[in-house]
């Protein structure tokens, strides 16, 4: 099977509006589709056409059309046509910082099945994709935070080493200084001095909370501005200096493994204007 490349788009990616940590998109593959990756958000979808077939925590798993499917943050993964037929499903992209508030803190919850049934599907999910263009108001994007949220604690199982209370308004203070500017790399003792935690500490509760490593966060928020700078036109090498990576090769080589894609393959797909819903309230 033929993976997307810059030369042979096999991809459309159609982003809807979106609301602060929330973003939407609709995938169709007409052959390829996206190389293993990871993202530090909860991914939560539908699909409408074909069969989705994916690598998901060491098992295959495949979706049907009418079901659903629940990637949790940093898991590796990947997405590809599972027949001839192509693939066409909606997703909608959820800053776990977003679930954190809405539970009222603790550990992010975890659904090991990632297959959801037709049946078991949020209704508040389906709702929110029906319409891809409609605005996505305040009060919704709450609405539907909160029944993804109450979805996720319903159907979750337990993580072991994730019971410790959290430090929840410390590690919102870290969270920020990174997003505040996220091509500053910061040090382990700066993040000691802000939040009153130890560097192991913040090490560990911020992956309970968020889902990922303050590290991949940082660098999940440079590709945010990357791919809002791609959109717009910009040169790879451009792109690479103003969000802050090394070179055009570092920028292409940790976003075709966090999106499975790269980074001209992923501009090519993109059918419709593209803003980054940005990381979310803290």
């Amino acid at each position: 099977m033929t993976l997307l490349s810059a030369d042979a788009p096999v991809a459309q990616l159609r982003f809807g509006p979106g609301a602060g940590g929330i973003e939407r998109m609709e995938a169709t593959f007409h052959g390829g589709g996206f190389e293993p990756h990871r993202h530090d958000r909860y991914a939560i979808g539908v699909t409408l056409h074909g069969v989705q077939s994916f690598q998901y925590r060491g098992s295959q798993h495949w979706g049907l059309p009418g079901e659903g499917h629940i990637l949790h943050p940093d898991e590796l993964h990947d997405g590809v046509p599972g027949t001839e037929a192509g693939l066409r499903y909606r997703i909608v992209y959820v800053d776990p910082a977003l679930i954190l508030q809405a539970l009222g803190g603790g550990p992010l919850p975890f659904v090991a099945d990632p297959v959801v049934s037709q049946r078991a599907i949020t209704p508040a999910l389906v709702s929110s994709l029906r319409d891809l263009d409609e605005p996505l108001s305040e009060l919704a994007g709450v609405e539907l935070v909160t029944a993804l949220a109450d979805s996720l604690r319903r159907d979750s199982t337990d993580r072991p080493g994730r019971r410790e209370p959290l430090a929840v308004g410390a590690l919102a203070r870290i969270r920020e200084l990174i997003t505040d500017d996220p091509a500053v790399q910061h040090s382990a003792a700066e993040f000691e001095a802000l939040s009153g935690l130890t560097r192991w500490e913040v090490a560990r509760q911020f992956r309970a909370a968020y889902g990922t490593s303050p590290t991949q966060f940082r660098i999940m928020r440079q590709l945010d501005r990357a791919r809002a700078l791609l959109h717009r036109g910009g040169t790879l090498a451009a792109v690479a200096a103003e969000a802050g990576f090394a070179d055009q090769s570092h920028l292409s080589r940790l976003f075709k493994r966090t999106y499975g894609i790269t980074p001209a393959a992923w501009r090519d797909a993109v059918a419709q204007p593209f803003k980054t819903s940005g990381a979310g309230a803290s």
